[in-house]
């Protein structure tokens, strides 16, 4: 094995839906793209255009599906396959609510009532993506995931909480085979480096 190897990452959440809009939790209940989504998935590929990608793979669920197919075909490139580990975090029973009591009712410490904790899911993801560098190692890998499943996995990477993440936007991340994981662009943003403590 090269001790030198790369793998560079673009985890993009797809594009809207209309849970999203409403602000709901969708967790793993499969709604589809709105309009507005769709369209996002088409501006999304101006950005990612400006590297080249060996693969796309996806979440299966719909809208994850549907973004990664939109944005295959900006590129010219096909969807290699769905992952069922890049799935979104499960919410359980707080899946189509919005912030509100009933909500509340149901948080617990890192997560809700019936759901995949955050280190679940974080774990999970961060499994898949390291199977993905393995797999495809030095290469540059598209991934269509969801806002917390990425969020927690890349917080999980680096050891540092990061904000959510916005619709069909570049997140850019490294993975090196000593080195771990290093986030370069969150929210199509220069991720800065934390100040060493």
């Amino acid at each position: 094995m090269e001790g030198m190897t790369l793998t560079t990452f673009a985890l993009v959440r797809h594009g809207q839906t209309d849970w999203n809009a409403e602000r709901r939790l969708q967790g793993v209940t499969d709604i589809p793209l709105n309009e507005t989504g769709r369209a996002q998935a088409r501006d999304a590929v101006g950005a990612l255009s400006a590297y080249e990608w060996d693969t796309i793979v996806s979440s299966p669920l719909g809208r994850a599906a549907e973004t990664a197919d939109i944005i295959a075909e900006g590129l010219g490139l096909t969807v290699a396959r769905r992952v069922p580990e890049l799935i979104e975090r499960s919410f359980g029973p707080a899946e189509g609510l919005q912030a509100g009591p009933e909500l509340e009712a149901l948080r617990i410490p890192g997560g809700f009532k019936g759901a995949e904790s955050d280190e679940d899911a974080a774990a999970r993801g961060l499994a898949a993506l390291e199977e993905l560098a393995q797999e495809f190692a030095g290469k540059r890998v598209l991934v269509v995931s969801h806002g917390t499943l990425i969020r927690l996995t890349l917080s999980n990477a680096i050891g540092r909480t990061l904000d959510s993440v916005h619709n069909a936007v570049l997140n850019l991340a490294r993975h090196h085979v000593v080195d771990g994981w290093q986030v370069e662009y969150y929210n199509g943003e220069l991720l800065t480096a934390d100040v060493e403590n």
